[in-house]
């Protein structure tokens, strides 16, 4: 359950949730939510962050992560928020036409730490398709 690392050991899960500038429906086609999903999945594992749920909606993305505990919140949302877009607009290049400047997600994000409460956040996220229908 806990994660070893070098001088501690546990986990760091993260609710994250970060939404696409303007809340434009990027993620309205099938092709593009993958796209997304892809792109946020390859900027986690490059830098060792474990993706508990990742839920992909029309606007905004909710997912669970563990990070390392060296990381902050901050580090943690600039690799996931800055590699993400980057794979995005090197997959899908039409997505500049709508973002000229390279900037796919909105500057703010949610971020908290996930303790007691981790099957209820878990739930949350995983009913995310239903709350938005």
């Amino acid at each position: 359950m806990y994660n070893n690392y070098k001088g501690s050991i546990g986990n760091n899960f993260k609710h994250v949730q970060i939404t696409t500038k303007y809340r434009y429906d990027m993620m309205r086609k099938e092709k593009i939510e993958v796209f997304c999903k892809v792109a946020i999945e390859e900027a986690c594992k490059k830098h060792k962050i474990e993706i508990v749920i990742l839920k992909v909606v029309v606007n905004h993305v909710h997912m669970i992560v563990d990070c390392p505990r060296t990381m902050s919140d901050v580090q943690l949302l600039q690799i996931i928020k800055g590699l993400s877009a980057y794979h995005l607009f090197r997959i899908c290049p039409d997505l500049r036409k709508r973002y000229p400047n390279g900037h796919f997600w909105n500057g703010g994000y949610f971020c908290c730490s996930v303790g007691a409460e981790f099957e209820q956040v878990f739930s949350y996220i995983e009913n995310q398709q239903m709350h938005h229908a």
